[in-house]
């Protein structure tokens, strides 16, 4: 009996992994410039409404710190004179997603000061505001805190310094290329490095301030500078580095 039992578990366990989502959207970066039907870019330094884009960044935001090379959107953070500029591109009002499998595959740049991030906020912030319009940070990795993933949602009930976190140890992660993912559905949010599980959200409690997580949500990408999270210090001697997007993907 014990034996019928454990062959079903691991025969449903099978079938599960066999299920295939379908592919809805692929951003494979292989044209000359961005597509900007798709893409927004934001501009600046965040004043004077969100001055170092709420979290004292250092970085101005430019169109021209990145560039489509070998099927990639490469973002390059640089040091300017006094200024420190990069590249943050987001799918605002073109392009939003409720539930499925949100991936990318992504390259980091290496250094003290640096803070790459593949990430969503609701498309209803204009209306509801951050942070009760939810946010959902798929990658993040603070150059001054090596091997690690950081894996993070913001609520209503819950952000900032925020408990829905987790911090993952990859000892290889500044290496080559990696897959960030989430498994999003009406009930919980799985968050996946190379496939592996690092973090589940999954709370009793589904009311708006816990759970904003119930309507679309558009991506962002970007490479911050400094800030009460990537900084505050940054290295300069290891400016410029580059973060490497080879594709994003949804599928349901």
């Amino acid at each position: 009996m014990k034996k019928a039992v454990v062959l079903f578990l691991v025969s449903s366990f099978c079938m599960a992994q066999q299920v295939k989502r379908k592919l809805i959207w692929e951003e494979n970066f292989n044209k000359k410039s961005l597509n900007e039907s798709v893409w927004n870019y934001e501009l600046g330094d965040g004043c004077p409404n969100l001055c170092g884009w709420g979290n004292n960044e250092r970085q101005i935001y430019t169109k021209t710190n990145h560039e489509i090379k070998d099927g990639n959107v490469v973002i390059e953070g640089r040091k300017e004179g006094e200024k420190y500029t990069s590249t943050k591109i987001t799918t605002k009002g073109k392009k939003e997603f409720l539930y499925g499998r949100i991936e990318a595959r992504a390259k980091l740049p290496v250094g003290h000061g640096l803070w790459p991030a593949f990430w969503m906020l609701g498309a209803n912030i204009d209306e509801v505001k951050w942070p009760k319009t939810g946010e959902i940070d798929i990658l993040e990795y603070i150059g001054r805190d090596p091997h690690m993933v950081y894996t993070t949602l913001h609520t209503q009930d819950s952000h900032g310094n925020t408990i829905n976190t987790k911090r993952t140890e990859f000892p290889n992660i500044e290496e080559g290329y990696h897959v960030y993912a989430i498994e999003w559905n009406k009930d919980k949010i799985d968050f996946f490095v190379d496939d592996i599980l690092v973090y589940t959200f999954n709370p009793e409690v589904k009311n708006d301030d816990i759970w904003p997580f119930n309507k679309p949500f558009y991506i962002i990408v970007n490479l911050a500078i400094g800030g009460n999270f990537g900084g505050p210090a940054v290295d300069d001697s290891i400016l410029p580095q580059k973060f490497y997007v080879d594709y994003i993907r949804i599928y349901q």
